[in-house]
């Protein structure tokens, strides 16, 4: 079998100025990876004519495939599909399915009270040189061009017209032209040791490790990810792959989270959907960040009930029966006070678990005795209730980050523990 590279070309100033994030060629690379392509280049280019040539040129001599997204808007700054045009040696013409596809996008999806424009119409206009791939959710197609033995195909930006034509026609056309080989992954995530104590952990065994297989590090936010990776015969590579990965896991067990690549909060729902209990939160300094984490999660609804976002003691005090007495005498930011909210939303929710958080995220409002970066975080049920407190030393979005994630992992050991 053969290794096919890629290189992935991202159009578009706001990608350099990081006024937008680069979410596509992280979710692009996960998806080539698992078809057993090797993404080995990403580049991101402003809207300068010269730059995207050069662009194309550099990865046309390092890659077999060439993803290119971004720039096939309708307005004066979307340059990517005339110059694409040209660097192929096409010309334009009218592609009518794809005109009668806008067409109906205006007329009936987007339902549109003014006419449309001749902006518009452009938008199904193609190089004559290239095979178009049908947008099924937006107006601009993507384009597949040939050149010199290199596949280039050209999306648009918008994320989710990038995924359905990805999805569509990028991929099955990649797996029938390719005979790809087989790439084969091993994840799991421990929380609560750094990634230098956990390679000193695991050294020995790293370094015994067939040279076909390589171990990667990813750490975020308290956890680290660790993932093996091999690609051979399938059934070889699986079989060597499940050898070192059990080697692995007796090696990390008291650090270990889970041995799949999922995120904590679909780990915890999971845990709430097996045992079939249900989850409220109490957030004051996160602001409901944590409940935002459960709920992006398909079917939290069968076991979040809601959280009470309690950001003013007032709340802390009306709605969870947070006492007066405790706030004015050890405040807000305290083992009392999670442990109250955490009592108080089991009992306004009605739910088997809660957690609660209160803490100083910064970047002011911290004391000497309780400064930017104290979080104090409680889990419970209606028979018992633990708390925790924390201090983390980075800016506010970081701090807020990291209180949710260790949130979720207190209650995460409370529901092995007293399930």
């Amino acid at each position: 079998m053969e290794k096919v590279t890629v290189s992935i070309i991202t159009i578009g100033d706001e990608l350099l100025i990081g006024q937008v994030i680069d979410t596509n060629s992280a979710w692009m690379a996960q998806q080539l990876n698992k078809a057993g392509l090797w993404v080995q280049h990403r580049v991101a280019v402003g809207d300068v004519a010269d730059d995207i040539w050069n662009a194309l040129d550099e990865e046309g001599k390092r890659s077999d495939i060439i993803l290119i997204t971004g720039g096939l808007g309708p307005t004066a700054d979307d340059i990517t599909k005339p110059l694409l045009c040209k660097y192929f040696g096409g010309t334009m013409i009218l592609d009518e399915p794809t005109l009668a596809h806008v067409t109906y996008l205006f007329e009936h999806v987007f339902k549109r009270p003014m006419p449309m424009l001749d902006r518009n119409r452009k938008q199904a206009e193609v190089p004559d040189v290239c095979t178009v791939l049908k947008n099924r959710v937006g107006t601009a197609p993507g384009m597949l061009f040939e050149k010199e033995g290199k596949i280039f195909i050209s999306m648009p930006g918008v994320p989710h017209e990038m995924k359905g034509i990805m999805q569509d026609s990028v991929l099955p056309l990649l797996k029938e032209r390719f005979k790809l080989p087989y790439i084969g992954h091993r994840t799991l995530i421990t929380f609560g040791v750094g990634e230098s104590m956990l390679a000193e952990q695991i050294k020995d065994w790293e370094e015994a490790l067939p040279p076909f297989l390589k171990l990667a590090y990813l750490p975020n936010y308290g956890m680290v990810r660790l993932r093996l990776t091999a690609s051979r015969e399938k059934e070889a590579t699986d079989r060597t792959l499940d050898e070192e990965f059990a080697k692995l896991k007796a090696l990390v067990k008291d650090v270990l989270v889970v041995d799949e690549d999922i995120t904590m909060e679909q780990l915890v729902g999971r845990l709430l959907k097996e045992h079939n209990k249900t989850l409220s939160t109490a957030e004051s300094c996160t602001g409901g960040y944590i409940a935002h984490l459960i709920t992006a999660v398909p079917g939290a609804s069968n076991y979040f009930r809601g959280s009470v976002v309690s950001y003013d003691n007032s709340i802390k005090k009306s709605v969870l029966k947070v006492k007066e007495n405790t706030l004015q005498s050890v405040g807000a930011v305290s083992e009392e006070t999670v442990k109250e909210m955490t009592k108080g939303v089991l009992e306004v929710m009605g739910t088997d678990y809660a957690v609660a958080v209160s803490g100083i995220m910064g970047p002011d409002g911290g004391t000497p005795e309780k400064p930017v970066g104290t979080a104090w975080i409680a889990v419970g049920n209606n028979t018992k209730i633990e708390a925790k407190k924390l201090h983390f030393r980075f800016e506010r979005v970081k701090n807020i980050e990291l209180t949710a994630m260790n949130a979720l992992n207190m209650l995460r050991l409370f529901m092995l523990e007293n399930s």
